[in-house]
């Protein structure tokens, strides 16, 4: 790019800064899925700072117990408890629900970020491989979804559900067959969801990160990341920037804020206009087992 006018977006406002008014969640109850690392983790420490009593989940508990500690650091008025989670299990959800219950009560917000990835071609991928990603991403989620607006059906109240998704569930994802089928099933039950439960005072959204480095990228994610943008990330992104954590925290939290109670059944993307971006002319087509790295296929025996 030779544009010598070309800037890019201004980035964000310091870490701590607040979007919103500092008691906004304060007496209210948001449960965090992933909450223990990540992006996941950098949301659960916005509702955090707003007053939020916080219930982060997780599989791994060592990561739970690094996490509270360090929420709870910075936390604003509200209280800070962990519980581990395997969302894909029926059972677990509603334990951990309880456990939320018994701690802090109902949640009025869960924000549905677990979720599993890795590269592939379409056609390495194994049946459990694909159960692997589908169950934990899809089902997990709708199990969540499921036990929080039961509670809140039978109880008589209302609440937010904010679920993460990806950009790929409207675009297809080619060397993510797994999770674009899983996050496309995502975005749907935000918009079916938002029709069926919104008489009853409860309201769905969806939330897409773009490009936002973290400590806690998998390898094969950061692998990836570094053979389709060596050097400079900035530059292959329209904003000329890459996100922030903090940008994600702060739109989640209006998402699930007073102020956004007439915004339901929507997916809000956050990555700086790059999902739309498109080439004048097309690049040369490079085979997903090619950017992979990958030798020629052989069927397994």
């Amino acid at each position: 790019m030779t544009d010598e006018n070309r800037r890019g977006l201004p980035a964000p406002p310091a870490l701590g800064a607040a979007a919103l008014p500092s008691a906004t969640f304060e007496g209210q109850v948001v449960l965090v899925t992933g909450g223990g690392t990540g992006l996941g983790k950098a949301i659960a420490a916005e509702f955090a700072r707003l007053g939020a009593d916080l219930v982060i989940a997780s599989r791994r508990a060592e990561q739970l117990k690094a996490a509270r500690e360090e929420l709870a650091a910075g936390a604003g008025a509200g209280r800070v408890t962990a519980a581990v989670c395997d969302i894909r299990d029926p059972e677990r959800v509603a334990e951990v629900f309880d456990a939320a219950q018994a701690a802090f009560g109902l949640p009025d917000v869960l924000v549905n970020n677990a979720a599993a990835n890795f590269p592939s071609p379409a056609e390495d991928l194994s049946p459990n491989a694909w159960r692997a990603v589908v169950d934990i991403t899809l089902t997990g989620t709708w199990l969540m979804t499921r036990e929080f607006g039961r509670r809140h059906l039978a109880a008589g109240t209302g609440g937010s559900i904010v679920n993460i998704g990806a950009s790929y569930a409207w675009t297809g994802g080619p060397g993510f067959a797994h999770s674009a089928a899983a996050k496309a099933g995502v975005k749907s039950l935000v918009e079916t969801l938002a029709v069926e439960w919104g008489p009853y005072g409860i309201q769905i959204n969806g939330l897409v990160p773009g490009l936002v480095p973290h400590a806690d990228m998998t390898e094969d994610i950061r692998g990836g990341l570094e053979r389709a943008a060596p050097g400079s990330r900035d530059a292959r992104q329209p904003a000329l920037r890459v996100g922030a954590p903090r940008e994600l925290g702060w739109a989640a939290t209006f998402l699930a804020s007073p102020y956004a109670r007439f915004i339901t059944g929507h997916t809000l993307v956050v990555d700086g206009a790059n999902w739309q971006r498109r080439s004048v002319v097309s690049p040369e087509v490079v085979p997903v087992r090619t950017q992979l790295g990958r030798g020629p296929f052989t069927p397994s025996p």
